[in-house]
Order: structure tokens, then sequence, then C-alpha cells
């Protein structure tokens, strides 16, 4: 049992190190580089002109808090076929829970640790000391225990495994790491979920339903009811205009900005294999190309008014006008050539 766990844990190690390659590529590493340069002069800055009102500062302190509190899950690499086949040898999967259990709190406890030890300039700045500032840290790593346990006593009910939720779990784990590698390369075993939200259906009227249009529905209906892509795309847009809103140097703002929206370009991409399962789309009487076509008339629609949105933001939040061209330019260069070689790429895959 032991030996089986060990295999899982090592393959999606090794799958999502393969993945991580294509996520720390040359330009991503470099705008990190820069984004970290920023938010290091920033918080520099930040302690030599400390604000006399530590209320804003606490808040912060306190919102970052438990959003760390909160953050981490429980890898139990248990899979759906388990249910039936290790059902005899459930006494052993428990203690392999529990034992991964204890594994993950010390894993996320640490990485908690980590990311508060930078609030430690701030707790003395304010004047607090480092005796405060050990016992809020001891107190967050407490609740972190009790929360894990928490989450460890779900995967039992009445002194038995419940395997159902342990395995939705864990599923749910696995791919919110795979939609993260999905943000920069194609990545597989990915399940997407569909939903109709019939408030949106006002947009499908902005499309004719003719034969010569008959993608560009198909595609605009599947990302509406697509229930990765649309919230995905309003998180990317929200974290741009946030990048415009609180970024107070304009060119770093737009830099952040148009690494957003190369991402949800990326992303929309997707939309090209939406129908792969569906065989009857091949007898469509449509010209050669019109599929590839619809793809980019529904991704420049979306991207178009992605970045529609951010330049108004930016009108009135970004000083310097000349990073909205800036913005601007790098909009049209993905949407006129970026966008064309890869949906090009789409097909020879």
């Amino acid at each position: 049992m032991k030996d089986l766990f060990l295999k899982r844990k090592q393959a999606f190690r090794k799958e999502c190190v393969g993945y991580l390659r294509y996520v720390l590529n040359d330009h991503f590493v470099l705008f990190l580089l820069v984004l970290v340069g920023f938010l290091a002069y920033q918080y520099s800055q930040l302690l030599q002109h400390f604000p006399e009102n530590y209320l804003p500062i606490r808040g912060l302190i306190g919102i970052v808090s438990v959003l760390l509190l909160l953050w981490g899950g429980i890898a139990t690499y248990v899979e759906a076929p388990d249910k039936l086949f290790l059902l005899v040898a459930e006494e052993e999967v428990r203690e392999h829970i529990q034992k991964q259990s204890l594994v993950s709190f010390i894993f996320w406890v640490s990485v908690q640790t980590l990311f508060l030890l930078f609030f430690a300039p701030l707790f003395l700045a304010m004047g607090l000391g480092l005796g405060v500032f050990g016992v809020y840290v001891l107190l967050l790593g407490v609740g972190k225990y009790f929360l894990f346990q928490k989450k460890a006593g779900k995967f039992f009910s009445a002194n038995h495994l419940d395997w159902d939720y342990v395995i939705a779990q864990e599923s749910k784990r696995k791919q919110f790491l795979l939609r993260f590698f999905a943000l920069f390369t194609q990545v597989k075993g990915i399940s997407n979920s569909v939903k109709r939200r019939a408030y949106l259906d006002f947009i499908l009227k902005a499309v004719q339903k003719v034969p010569s249009k008959i993608w560009q529905n198909l595609y605009l209906r599947s990302y509406l009811r697509n229930g990765d892509l649309f919230a995905l795309s309003l998180r990317l847009l929200f974290l741009s205009l946030l990048a415009l809103i609180f970024i107070e140097q304009a060119w770093i703002a737009t830099a952040v900005v148009v690494l957003f929206n190369y991402l949800l370009l990326f992303q929309l991409l997707a939309l090209y294999h939406a129908f792969d399962y569906q065989y009857l789309t091949q007898l469509f009487p449509l010209d050669k190309g019109q599929k590839e076509k619809g793809l980019q008339a529904v991704v420049r629609g979306l991207t178009g008014f992605v970045l529609l949105v951010q330049l108004v933001v930016g009108l009135i939040t970004l000083q310097e006008k000349l990073a909205l061209l800036a913005l601007l330019g790098a909009g049209l260069v993905l949407q006129i050539l970026y966008l064309p070689y890869q949906v090009k790429r789409q097909m020879q895959d």
C-alpha cells in the first residue's frame, strides 16, 4: 500500500515538474524578477516612510493572514478505482490518509510561516516587537492545525472512510494545480464543467444565426457555459484592473496587464477543441478554414472587450497616457500576430 501511493505521488510530481519548465520560461522569470524588485522597493519605501495611522496596515495583515490560514489542502492521492479495489484494505488507506494529513500540515504551516516572516519588519515599525510577532505566528500555526484536523475529519464518517468525499477532494486538488499550469501550456487531464448562465444568453444575439457564422455561435456558447474559462476570464480581468488602479508606476502596471491579457488569450485557445467529441461537426457543409476563422473572431471579440475596459480604467487611473498606447499596441500584436500563429499550431496538433 505504501509503495502504491508513493508511486502515485512521484508520478504526479514528475508531471508537475514537466509543466513547470513551461511556467518558468525566460520571459516569465524576467517578469517575476522585475515584479519582485518593484515590490521590494515599494516595501522598503513603506518602512522608511511609515504612516502614523496603522489601521490600513493592520487591515492588510489581517486579510493576508486569513488567506494564508485557509491556503492549503491534504494530498491523499486516492483515485476513483480505489473505492472498489482497495475497499478490503480500508484500514490501511485510513492510516495513509492520517499520515498524509500530518505531512500536509507540516508543509503548509512551513509555507505559511515563511510568508509571515515578511511581516516582521511591519511589526517592528508599529512598535509591537518580535515577541508579539512570535505569538502571532504561533497562533496562526495553531489555527492551521485545527483547520487541518477539521479537513481530515471530513474524510471519515461513522468510523468509516468516506470514499466519495476523499476522491472528490483529491480530484479537486489536482485539477486546481493543472489549471494553473494550463495558463502557460496545454495540459492533459483537465475536466471542465458546463453550466448554463441564462442571464448571459443576450450576448449570443450579438452573432447572427446563419450558416456562415455557425462556429462563432458554437464557440461563444461554449465560452459562456464553460465553468472554467468564463470564471477565469473574470478573474484575470479583475486582477488587471486592480493592477491599473493600485500600481502607481504606469509602465509596471501596463506590463502586468499585458501579461494577464496574454494568459487570457492563451486560455481562450482551448475553445478550439471544445467540440472535438462531437463528430457530426465534421459533416458541416462549410468551407475549409471556417472553424479557425470562427475561433479567431470569438477570441478577438472577447479580448477586445477586455482591452476596451482596461483602456477606459487606464484613462482614469494612469498618469502617463503613453503607457495606454503601449497597452493598445501590445493588445493589437496579440490579436493580429500571436492569435493566428497559435490557431495554426492548434490545427497542426
